[in-house]
């Protein structure tokens, strides 16, 4: 099995020990807090953390922090993520990804290339983006998604984010679309996509989302859960976290 990386520094705070990062490749299907739950039986280590939610449909990066380390996630969380997946144009849903409930149908237009990415192009850089209802952001006190099921739409405050990069290729059904998109922490993809969706005249909702890269971790370098409980089972507790965390 191929080296790990662990190296993350905050100013003069590294985090090299027994306790440290954790990089997990992340299946759909789980929650991020699913995943630390894991963690935390695979560990015995009540003390785990995460740097920034993955949705249940959504694979890949999932940057956990163990133990005394959890300090430092918060620099770990503003660091600017790299994704990929596919964004299907003609149909809405509700909470903008293949989750949700279908609310609306639209014809595609004819499609090219050059005229996907100059649409991609307008979206990209500083801009203001309004969360989706169907998400983990609180307001007054309650989870957005916790409302949205409730039938509820409150205002949300918009939120500077940046897309530094956003990019597309056509596939062979002319309604879909993969893209790469790398932007800072707090973007919404989906909401990029129904943007994106909305500039070339139709709908659109995320189909797929891969999480590939967080600053300089890369998905590359994770293990899935079910790595890290065979380790933990071949060498115990203590001596799997180490072996981790050297790579």
């Amino acid at each position: 099995m191929e080296a790990r990386s662990n190296a993350f520094c905050a100013g003069k705070l590294c985090m090299t020990t027994n306790n440290g990062l954790v990089l997990v490749d992340k299946s759909a299907g789980l929650t991020s807090h699913d995943v630390v739950a894991q963690a935390r039986r695979i560990f015995q280590e009540r003390r785990i953390g995460h740097a920034g939610t993955l949705d249940p449909m959504a694979t890949g990066l999932l940057v956990l922090a163990i133990g005394p380390s959890t300090r430092l996630l918060r620099f770990a969380q503003g660091q600017n993520k790299h994704y990929t997946g596919t964004v299907q144009f003609g149909v809405a849903t509700d909470s903008l990804d293949a989750d949700g409930v279908v609310t609306e149908t639209a014809l595609v237009p004819d499609l090219g290339v050059e005229q996907v990415a100059q649409a991609a192009a307008t979206l990209s850089g500083a801009q203001m983006q309004i969360p989706p209802m169907v998400s983990a952001l609180k307001v007054g006190g309650k989870r957005l998604h916790e409302l949205a099921r409730a039938g509820i739409e409150v205002e949300r405050a918009p939120r500077a984010v940046t897309i530094h990069e956003f990019a597309l290729t056509p596939t062979a059904d002319a309604t879909v679309w993969d893209f790469s998109v790398r932007c800072s922490v707090g973007t919404y993809v989906r909401v990029l996509l129904a943007d994106l969706a909305e500039v070339l005249g139709t709908l659109g909702h995320l189909t797929a989302l891969r999480r590939v890269s967080s600053g300089d971790h890369r998905v590359d370098e994770a293990w899935t859960l079910d790595e890290l409980r065979e380790r933990v089972a071949q060498g115990g507790v203590g001596s799997a976290l180490a072996t981790l965390l050297r790579g």
